[in-house]
């Protein structure tokens, strides 16, 4: 039997390889207002994630993701 997370993981994996794909093509279009373009569509998919889900989860998913932001920049300036 195959673990649950590991197949969540990948499907979320997949999931975003499909909005990165699309994010790149919006920000493309948006020329000089990209920077916009990509807080934008932040906000945008956490408006309809909460419409999908809840906004508990939603909510603890962008805590999750602030973690990894953090995390992602504490290793960054270590290694400069």
């Amino acid at each position: 039997m195959s673990d649950p997370t590991s197949t969540a993981e990948q499907l979320f994996d997949k999931a975003l390889d499909v909005a990165e794909k699309h994010l790149e093509a919006a920000m493309k279009e948006g020329g000089a207002l990209s920077g916009y373009v990509a807080i934008a569509m932040i906000e945008a998919a956490v408006n309809q994630a909460v419409e999908e889900t809840s906004h508990e989860d939603v909510a603890d998913m962008l805590r999750d993701l602030a973690d990894q932001i953090e995390a992602d920049a504490e290793e960054g300036s270590e290694e400069d």
